[in-house]
């Protein structure tokens, strides 16, 4: 008469395929299953040629190693996901700071260019500057008349003509800004810099507001003092 996981498989095998109407096929067995399978094993043996003690606390040992493992994979995801709430909910943390999204590039497209830019203190007058991916000048704008007496976030728009009066290509270009502050001192500034000015969840995931629009926590390079910038 065999005996062993092999048979006691087998048979747990076929039952599991007449109830299949009732209930799924598991995929691996659990530390119930494994008593199961032991108990059954016990209850069915060859009483002339009875499972020696060894073999039992094999079984045994491999059931509590199942169990053991089991619990700690649920530690462990546990753990994974307290790690994950704690560091989105840290991200409140950064409202107030200066975010760099680590470029100035701003974007034409179908000879629009909609782009937003960071002035720290009050413009007196300043230069916009457009460079290419090549860091040659393009466009340069006077923005003295448009912006004067303004600060924080300001939006600006580029039809992508450079300043020969030529149609340039869609594509990535630079944008950044020197300007004389209020009080005369000279400044610069760039797009892709922003205070942050909330926070917002989305599926668990954390969007910092950068000037008009959100960005994934992620897609930032570096958060700073705005007293910095």
């Amino acid at each position: 008469m065999a005996t062993g996981w092999e048979n006691l498989i087998t048979s747990s095998s076929t039952n599991t395929t007449t109830s299949s109407t009732t209930s799924s096929t598991k995929s691996s067995l659990s530390n119930d299953d494994f008593l199961q399978l032991l108990l059954t094993e016990l209850e069915h043996q060859d009483p002339t040629d009875p499972m020696d003690s060894d073999k039992i606390l094999t079984q045994t040992a491999q059931l509590s190693s199942l169990e053991a493992s089991q619990n700690t994979t649920a530690a462990l995801e546990e753990l994974s996901d307290q790690l994950s709430a704690n560091t989105n909910f840290s991200a409140i943390g950064v409202i107030g700071q200066m975010a760099s999204l680590g470029s100035s590039a701003i974007t034409l497209e179908n000879k629009t260019s909609n782009f937003e830019i960071y002035f720290p203190s009050e413009i007196k007058d300043g230069t916009l500057t457009i460079t290419d991916t090549n860091g040659k000048t393009v466009k340069t704008i006077d923005i003295g008349d448009s912006v004067a007496g303004k600060s924080g976030v300001i939006a600006f728009n580029w039809d992508g003509v450079d300043n020969d009066g030529t149609q340039l290509a869609d594509g990535t270009y630079s944008a950044t800004v020197s300007y004389t502050d209020a009080s005369g001192a000279l400044k610069t500034t760039q797009a892709g810099t922003y205070p942050v000015e909330s926070v917002r969840y989305v599926d668990g995931a954390a969007y910092v507001k950068l000037g008009s629009y959100y960005y994934a926590i992620d897609e930032v390079l570096e958060f700073y003092d705005q007293s910095l910038a």
